[in-house]
């Protein structure tokens, strides 16, 4: 039975082929150490690493690559902008529909440092206004942290517009790209974005263990982690430079050789292109899961456009159970659960019973999304 991998917002699937056979020709070439020695394997390594943080740069409307960071996830890079930046007393503004790692740091740091959070909710329409986010902001505003787009739902926020804001008020603007790294349009200065987190196993189809952080140049984080740089080697502190600053120990160049060719692949696609494709899958499968008695759909309607997720449950039939059956019986990958996202789950009243999550990427079709919706309308009806 061939697969129908429906879980790309957890990690794309299929890769390009040439993601595999940069990383081969790295391991088989020159899977030196870059940055840590001058010899001719070293120095390609290191120029392997420069051309992904250049690239990456150019797609994000980064000026200076050297002020984007390499991590092995969105989390560790969240967790340095977070830790690394919010000091006592600030105020963070943040939103009900954080990934856990926005919410889990922001909740360490509300216990450690005397933090305080507040998180906007969606309106009814499960949409997110400017206004709200406005009348969150206190004196102490220190950050403004928001996911572009919820893993759960699929909404998107308006983040050039929450930008500004956070510039009018003198807030940092950190946002996380999970779900809209590689799908959606992202400029950092046109947009006033002060630090950007994305994977890059995800919208930008490279392996996982791969990710990063822009952090604006006027801004310094305290580093999480402290060691060897490749840099002042003669200096016991953290280097001053970046990105070695915020890049102790040796960097993932197999991987990092694999996201720039899955990059590489994402730009000549077009941001815009992958984007609308997603779009147009989400459209048909909500439209046609809306038909099913029994099936309810979560998030906004298909007026509005939303990243590749698509969440439901089907009436009397438990989320997991349903999420089994779809991968047994009818060799569809979805999830199911709760997804890292409880308070996006308290937003859509899923708390208790969680959902079915179907996410989309380039490589699906339209004949998957059939495929799913007979499987779907399948269950449902024996379960009625």
């Amino acid at each position: 039975m061939a697969i129908i991998y429906l879980d790309n917002a957890a990690s794309t699937w299929p890769k390009p082929p040439s993601v595999k056979e940069k990383m081969a020709e790295v391991i088989e070439e020159f899977a030196a150490n870059p940055g840590r020695g001058g010899h001719a394997l070293a120095m390609k390594a290191s120029k392997t690493v420069f051309r992904t943080r250049a690239q990456l740069s150019r797609l994000f409307g980064i000026q200076n690559p050297n002020d984007l960071f390499f991590y092995l996830n969105a989390t560790q890079a969240l967790n340095q902008a977070i830790k690394g930046f919010l000091k006592d007393g600030d105020h963070v503004v943040s939103t009900t529909i954080e990934h856990n790692s926005v919410r889990r740091p922001l909740e360490y740091m509300s216990r450690t440092k005397q933090v305080e959070v507040t998180y906007v909710e969606p309106r009814g329409d499960q949409l997110f206004y400017l206004e709200d986010f406005a009348q969150a902001i206190r004196p102490n505003t220190r950050l403004l942290v928001v996911s572009h787009a919820s893993n759960l739902t699929g909404v998107i926020l308006p983040i050039a517009e929450l930008g500004q804001l956070a510039k009018q008020h003198g807030i940092k603007f950190l946002v996380d790209a999970s779900q809209t790294a590689g799908v959606l349009p992202i400029h950092v200065e046109e947009m006033n974005i002060d630090m950007l987190a994305f994977p890059g196993h995800k919208g930008l189809y490279g392996p996982q263990g791969t990710g990063g952080l822009y952090v604006h140049g006027e801004i310094d984080l305290e580093p999480m982690i402290h060691g060897g740089t490749g840099s002042q080697s003669e200096s016991i502190e953290q280097p001053a430079t970046r990105p070695d600053r915020y890049e102790s120990g040796t960097v993932n160049t197999v991987g990092l050789a694999g996201l720039l060719a899955g990059g590489s692949h994402v730009m000549e696609k077009g941001v815009e292109a992958i984007g609308q494709h997603e779009w147009e899958l989400v459209r048909k499968t909500i439209q046609a899961l809306q038909k099913i008695p029994g099936v309810t759909v979560y998030g906004p309607g298909i007026e509005t456009q939303r990243v590749g997720v698509v969440s439901f449950n089907l009436a009397g039939v438990d989320a997991s159970e349903a999420s089994f059956i779809l991968d047994q019986q009818y060799g569809i990958a979805t999830r199911a659960g709760f997804h890292c996202s409880p308070l996006g789950h308290q937003t859509t009243g899923t708390e208790m019973i969680g959902a079915v999550r179907a996410s989309f990427g380039m490589y699906n079709t339209e004949q998957e999304v059939e495929a799913l919706i007979e499987a779907v309308d399948e269950i449902a009806a024996a379960f009625r």
